[in-house]
Order: C-alpha cells, then structure tokens, then sequence
C-alpha cells in the first residue's frame, strides 16, 4: 500500500483516577478528552505539521458510552484545534480491541484513495472510572452476548477457552502450561519496566516485587496479599492484562509525498484484515489455534512482500497470557504447540531471533482497548525510525508486524511496517 506513518504519538498508560473508598469518590485525574486531544496534538507535531494541515481524522473508541458516558465521538478530535481542524471531517471506527486498528486502515484506505493529503488517526479509552464489575460488563458487551456476555462469561473465560483447548490439543499438563504463560507475564513485565509510557513501567508492582521471572510469578500464593488467585481455568490474575486509560495517533500520507517532505517515514507495506465467527460456539473443533489471524498475516506478508523471516520485531495481542502463544503460532513465528518452549528458550527476547512486545505489551504496557492498535503502530513507528520508546529493538531494525485482535480472536488487523525514509 502507497501509505505511510510520518508521526506519531503515545500518551502515558495508567489508571488516572483517584479514588476515596471511604467517601464513594472517584476523581478524574486525566480525562477521555484530555488524551484525545493530548494524543492527536502530538502525533501532528510529531510529523511537523499543523492541525490545518490535516484533511481528515478517524477517531478509535471502543465503548465510551459505557466508559465515559459520551458517544459521537469522532468531532471531539476537532478541540484538538478547534480553529485549525473546524469543517474537517471525522468518523469513529469500532472493533473491540481493534478498534484503533481500524481507524487507522479506513484512514490508509482514504489516503490510498487520492481524497486526502494528510490524515490523522486516534485511538481512545478511558476505561477506570468504572469498577471492576463495570469494565467487565463494558468488555462482555463485545462478547457474543446472547450466548456469553448475558449468562456471565466474561473475556477471562473466553480466552481460557482457548487455553483448554491449546492445552488439550497439544497435550500439556497444567504445569507446563502454567510454567510457559509464566515465562510470558514476566518477559513482558521485563519490557515494560524499562518503557515509560508503560502502565506497569519502573517502580510498578512488577518492578517492586521483581516479577520478572517464570519463577517469582510462579512462588506467588494463591490467595491473600500479593497473591496469584485462578481467575478462569488456566488464566490466573497475572494472566491477565490492564484496565487502562490512555490514547496513541498516528498520521499518514501518500509513501511518495513522505519520502519527498518528512524527516522520517514507515510505510503500511502490507495489512490483513479478517473476520472470524464472534460466537465461540460457532467455531468448534479449531479453538486451539488463531485461524482468522494466521489468514490476515498471510494477507499482510503478501502485500508487503515478505516472509516472516524478514521480521525484526513484533507487537503482538497479549490481552491474556495465553493468546501471546497463540500469536506467535499464527504469525509462524513457532510451530503449532511449540510457542511455549520457544519463548522459555529465549526466541522472542530482545535479544532473540524476532522480540515480542518490547513495549511491555498489553500485560505490562497496559490496554486502553479502543487505544491499542494505535499504540502498537506508533511504538512500531517510533522503534523503527531510531526513537525507541523503552527496550530498543535490535540494530538497524527495518521491518515489524503488529497484530491487533478484537473481542476473542474475531476482528483481526495485521500490519506490516517497512521504515522508507
């Protein structure tokens, strides 16, 4: 694709709430609209422009009626700049956990197009103003609900679905499978640690109590302070990731228009977009494996023209231990049954043969659902053109992938990223 990201911009990941248990209160410390416009101000910097510079934005929110009480999101992007950006068309795209993902390839599609010059894409959530009983209800509403969301199965139980049936299918016992999805909460966590923007970053819970190896993860008690309770059969609380607040933007034009007029530039070389069944039930029989993110990958790669061999890192969707597994596997990163025993060789460190999540991931960065996608691409971006944000990929990195997944395995988004400039 003739697209490429010339700026972009990651807002601190966190819980940017205070809250007075004894008075029922709860502050707003940084709201939705404040990293909106933070988000956008500064990917447009990023790429030295002016808000009238650009033509046209996709706003990414998952669900900010049940967040922030607030739909018709897309023209707050407009008080970014209310001078500079008033007329300029906005829309907001919707896809669960893709939902960013998605603004950013409409945004790609209208640039491609010919319509527009200089795009901005955003992605948005506030998600800690709830309690815990609230995000997971806002979450269960991208669940099919008639089967699941409406008789409690919350997306922990999902995605331990998925887990039973990796287990089963590749015949691990519950001790190899706890060991490997340990080694994953700790391999992000070692990343995250070292990122700034990352949610559980330095000085973090993990940092504290040095969470940062299979081992320490595995010691924790079962219950009491501290401890590692089962949340969902195989998926324990630090299989689990975020509730996040946060927003990422990136801007896009023509590769030609980027070469030509911007200091740095990462092409959209390649994208996959599929669509698996929502209802687990409707895909029986193949819950071991990511099949709808094996087919957008292969999409991706064939665009851009390359094998997974030419990757130099990868944000993958750790939105549960588990599904770090299963990423890897659909992208051929690892055989089917072996992501395990390749990421507790050391395979995906940063020092491996293609890093995983230098960003710390969902699990340790943090997932500000309508905000991911956004912020895979922009670290990628960023990674890319020698400004790493946190652990730093490998020298002279050229070529990344993000895989973004909404709801339990069913919108899929793979990009390939190939620095041009």
């Amino acid at each position: 694709m003739d697209v490429s990201i010339v700026g972009a911009y990651n807002t601190k990941f966190g819980t940017f709430v205070k809250r007075d248990r004894d008075a029922g209160t709860v502050e707003d410390l940084k709201t939705f609209y404040e990293l909106l416009i933070e988000a956008g101000s500064g990917a447009i910097s990023d790429a030295g422009l002016e808000a009238k510079d650009i033509d046209a934005i996709w706003v990414g929110s998952c669900s900010p009626s049940l967040f922030v009480n607030q739909e018709h999101v897309g023209p707050l992007a407009l008080e970014i700049d209310p001078e500079g950006l008033l007329f300029k068309p906005t829309t907001r795209t919707e896809g669960a956990c893709a939902t960013s993902s998605l603004a950013i390839y409409n945004a790609a599609y209208a640039v491609a197009s010919g319509r527009f010059k200089h795009v901005l894409a955003l992605g948005v959530e506030k998600m800690s103003l709830l309690n815990t009983p609230g995000v997971t209800h806002a979450l269960s509403c991208c669940s099919y609900w008639p089967e699941e969301g409406k008789h409690g199965m919350t997306f922990p139980g999902l995605f331990a679905e998925l887990g039973l049936a990796y287990q089963q299918k590749h015949k691990l016992t519950d001790d190899q499978l706890r060991v490997m999805l340990a080694h994953v909460s700790a391999l992000n966590y070692r990343n995250g640690i070292q990122n700034p923007l990352a949610h559980f970053g330095a000085g973090s819970l993990p940092d504290k109590n040095q969470l940062v190896t299979a081992e320490a993860i595995l010691n924790l008690p079962d219950e009491g302070k501290g401890s590692n309770p089962m949340i969902a059969p195989p998926l324990r609380l630090h299989d689990c990731s975020l509730i996040t607040d946060g927003a990422a933007a990136v801007v896009l034009t023509s590769s030609d228009n980027a070469k030509s007029n911007f200091k740095h530039a990462v092409e959209l070389s390649g994208v996959g977009h599929t669509t698996d069944r929502m209802m687990l039930n409707g895909r029986k029989g193949r819950l071991h494996e990511l099949q709808a993110t094996r087919r957008a990958v292969e999409l991706a790669c064939t665009e851009a023209g390359i094998g997974v061999a030419d990757l130099d890192f990868a944000e993958v969707h750790d939105c549960f231990t588990i599904n770090e597994l299963l990423c890897a596997e659909a992208i051929g990163l690892s055989e089917p049954g072996r992501a395990g025993f390749d990421l507790m060789e050391g395979k995906f460190d940063p020092e491996g043969d293609c890093p995983i999540n230098l960003s710390g991931g969902l699990k340790a960065k943090g997932h500000p659902v309508g905000a991911t996608g956004a912020s895979m691409h922009a670290l990628a971006y960023k990674q890319l053109t020698g400004q790493p944000i946190g652990v730093a990929a490998k020298e002279n990195a050229e070529i990344a992938m993000t895989a973004n997944i909404g709801g339990s395995g069913v919108t899929n988004c793979v990009s390939v990223l190939r620095r041009i400039q």
